[in-house]
């Protein structure tokens, strides 16, 4: 079944408590007594190299002062995959990390994963807690993330990982050009788009051309979740096993047709790479374009730059089409998985980290250098508390977006073996139509739908041996 898995993951292209429980002062004789006095080591496997390895490891310092018993020894990986290639061989070899982080898209994968006995990779990290109110001093603060991550990682009941960088998809408007067009508010629909790229591009001094977004399929994925349409059978992967996805739906129709028409309209610009999260970003802070849609991980980062350009910029919902209604919008990011098959110690530690990494405070201080949601209310209290809000509204709009979602399948989010190798078949699909006039949008989908559920039927095979 590791072969399987690494079949998947060869594939994959580089993605993309209670609420006042804070820091606690807790004394070394509260924590697990070690009989040789050496501080039993945890490591945990990251997949950023930037400021965010730099962050995780100042907390992973202070913790280990607070905890001396423990030391948490964190490493950055260039991307998942490279960090999940590295973390089966190190599996294989007897000597995995025992935290691991990995994106949401791959979920499926991950749980499917298993080690040289033959064993999950991974375990339930609820499971693991068994209903604990605290480890070793650390309150628990599973029950007070919020709803999305929640139920995005709640998978046959229980709740599978630990979420950490969680984001949804936003749409970045520059103030500045849509007051000069007299544009009111940020669009809100398809509609609205189309109309206020046009008042845009009627300017004297208009952008080259009007919005971008990255072609990245989780842009689509969040299309879908909108309209309420399902990318697999089985709701979603979410009651059984997913052996059918959908990539010719009428859902996915409509948003394809609607973003060709845009760029044949020369509204939206292709940068000409797939998954271009920086040069969409680039354009936006150079006034090429009056809105960028991507992910409110950036949030941060893109008001700052835009202010840094000489202008305001204004965050607002993902526009939806008009013509079926919002349900609501699926999660991006990843999350920490707990290793199995840990002693029973060095799991404690695990949890304690991973746990006290999550607190409120910790939780709300990564979200202000980042963009990415506080991932509990207590977090958001605080926040609101310290007035960051009101100081700071593009940073709460992601939040909103993913707390107004209906809960549906679609939603929910799309469970699939061998998906992200099925989000570059997406991607494709999507460049083909961009930059070659008269491809037609049924055919060229058809294609896809069959592409993808060839790669889900050799996953779904490899898996039943």
């Amino acid at each position: 079944m590791v072969a399987a898995v690494l079949m998947a993951v060869s594939l994959m292209a580089q993605a993309c408590g209670t609420p006042d429980a804070g820091t606690q002062d807790v004394s070394a004789q509260d924590v697990t007594e070690q009989t040789d006095g050496a501080a039993i080591p945890v490591r945990m496997w990251i997949a950023f190299t930037d400021y965010r390895l730099d962050w995780a490891r100042e907390k992973a310092a202070e913790f280990n002062q607070l905890y001396p018993d423990y030391e948490v020894i964190i490493d950055g990986y260039p991307d998942y995959e490279t960090l999940f290639d590295s973390a089966l061989l190190a599996s294989e070899q007897g000597n995995p990390p025992a935290i691991m982080h990995f994106f949401e898209a791959a979920t499926q994968e991950i749980r499917d994963a298993v080690n040289p006995a033959g064993d999950p990779l991974v375990t339930s990290v609820a499971g693991a807690i068994a209903g604990r109110r605290d480890i070793n001093g650390v309150p628990v603060i599973l029950e007070d993330i919020v709803s999305a991550p929640r139920n995005y990682y709640t998978v046959d009941g229980e709740f599978q990982s630990m979420p950490w960088n969680t984001s949804s998809t936003v749409l970045f408007s520059n103030a500045d050009m849509l007051e000069a067009a007299g544009i009111e508010a940020p669009p809100a629909t398809w509609a609205d788009v189309e109309a206020a790229c046009a008042q845009i591009l009627a300017l004297p001094d208009a952008p080259s051309n009007c919005i971008t977004w990255p072609n990245h399929s989780w842009i689509v994925e969040q299309a879908m979740a909108q309209q309420n349409e399902l990318l697999a059978n089985e709701d979603n992967g979410r009651s059984g096993r997913a052996d059918q996805v959908f990539l010719n739906s009428p859902g996915m129709t409509s948003f394809m047709t609607w973003w060709k028409a845009l760029n044949d309209q020369n509204y939206y610009v292709y940068t000409g790479s797939q998954r271009d999260w920086d040069g969409t970003r680039n354009a936006f802070i150079a006034k090429q374009v009056a809105f960028l849609l991507t992910s409110s991980s950036d949030t941060t980062d893109i008001t700052d730059s835009g202010q840094a350009a000489g202008f305001d910029v204004v965050a607002s919902f993902m526009p939806y089409n008009q013509d079926v209604g919002r349900s609501g919008n699926v999660i991006g990011g990843a999350t920490l998985w707990l290793v199995d098959g840990l002693e029973q110690a060095t799991e404690d530690g695990a949890l304690m980290f991973m746990n006290w990494f999550n607190n409120p405070e910790n939780a709300a201080e990564w979200h202000k250098i980042t963009g990415y949601i506080p991932i509990t209310n207590g977090a958001i209290a605080l926040l609101e508390q310290e007035g960051w809000y009101e100081q700071n509204p593009n940073s709460k709009v992601a939040s909103d977006q993913l707390a107004e979602s209906q809960t549906t399948p679609a939603t929910l989010g799309v469970l699939a073996g061998n998906f992200v190798a099925i989000r570059d078949v997406v991607t494709s699909t999507a460049e083909q139509l961009l930059v070659t006039p008269g491809r037609s949008v049924d055919e060229a989908l058809e294609t896809a739908n069959q592409q993808a559920n060839r790669l889900l039927d050799d996953y779904n095979a490899l898996q039943a041996e």
